[in-house]
């Protein structure tokens, strides 16, 4: 798309998670002007100082790229982990981007995702990606949630969950019948993503490897489970993880439309067909592909334009 004059005020929205962070530039009238990818990356980070010192370096390239579209005086965050306890996002974004915190605004990333596809009240969100959460924002802009608690705790039928369980039941099977592997489609899958068949390598790529670079070994469970009733159970197994989420929100709030969200969703048909059968059936379901970076880029433009004119008033 083509860049906007060097200097012209524009709005940025960010959705991170795990995996990876996407963003979008917008004008002050919501027309989306450039959007791109970075790495993944968590609120949790903010923790330790290497972590702080990898976000710094992902918030200072996000805002020299964005330099050349303009100049970001708004921004709407959506990233992982974030309690809405803390200023250190916040904080952070204000010293990249040299600009006023009280023209940033960060939540969770599922808030986002949810306003993207639901009015408040309208439905709830089950959003799979590398974890899982479900999501309510009810009529008085209330957030809810079901899950979402991290993956040390739970976020069952996400992609480290599952990618977790299938190496789980890949060791367990070698501890019984070592060599197993062999005779093991998904087994000889992750292997070739992890490097070999040798538990040192397993051991380290599991302990020593990021949330999301470990919940990419669920694309290997997803090719295998065709021809593998190990992976197969897995990914029924998620499904029904994700019902509970939804069902979990109905006996809360009543039931309501459900919207699957997340890359999840894109693994393998049993994921979804798992989780209809595992909802009651007077509870609609519809897979949706959230473009949450676009919905945060408008999101801060409209603040964008609340901030214009403030400053037009005499």
């Amino acid at each position: 798309m083509p860049a906007e004059q060097p200097g012209k005020p524009i709005a940025l929205g960010i959705d991170a998670g795990g995996t990876q962070t996407r963003w979008a530039l917008a004008s002050r009238d919501e027309q989306i002007l450039a959007s791109g990818t970075a790495a993944g990356l968590t609120a949790l980070q903010t923790d330790n100082a290497e972590g702080m010192e990898d976000l710094r370096q992902i918030f200072a390239g996000l805002a020299a790229t964005a330099s050349s579209h303009g100049h970001v005086c708004s921004i709407r965050a959506g990233i992982t982990g974030f309690g809405g306890d803390a200023h250190t996002l916040p904080d952070l974004l204000a010293e990249c981007f040299a600009m006023p915190q009280s023209h940033i605004s960060v939540s969770n990333d599922i808030e986002i995702a949810f306003l993207d596809i639901f009015k408040p009240g309208a439905g709830y969100l089950i959003y799979a990606g590398t974890g899982s959460i479900a999501a309510y924002i009810d009529e008085n802009h209330v957030f809810h949630r079901a899950g979402g608690r991290g993956y040390l705790l739970d976020d069952a039928g996400g992609g480290f969950w599952i990618a977790r369980e299938a190496m789980r039941s890949l060791w367990r099977a070698e501890d019984e019948h070592p060599d197993h592997w062999k005779s093991s489609e998904m087994a000889k899958r992750l292997f070739k993503l992890i490097g070999g068949n040798d538990w040192n390598l397993s051991r380290d790529f599991i302990y020593h490897r990021s949330r999301g670079d470990i919940g990419k070994l669920a694309l290997a469970v997803a090719a295998a489970a065709n021809s593998d009733p190990a992976a197969m159970a897995i990914l029924h197994d998620a499904g029904k993880e994700l019902a509970r989420l939804g069902v979990a929100m109905c006996s809360r709030f009543g039931n309501k439309p459900i919207a699957l969200s997340g890359r999840v969703q894109e693994l393998h048909p049993a994921i979804v067909e798992s989780l209809r059968q595992n909802l009651p059936p007077e509870i609609s379901l519809r897979q949706s592909t959230c473009q949450a970076h676009f919905s945060a880029a408008r999101l801060a433009a409209r603040q964008l334009k609340k901030i214009n004119d403030e400053q037009d008033q005499p």
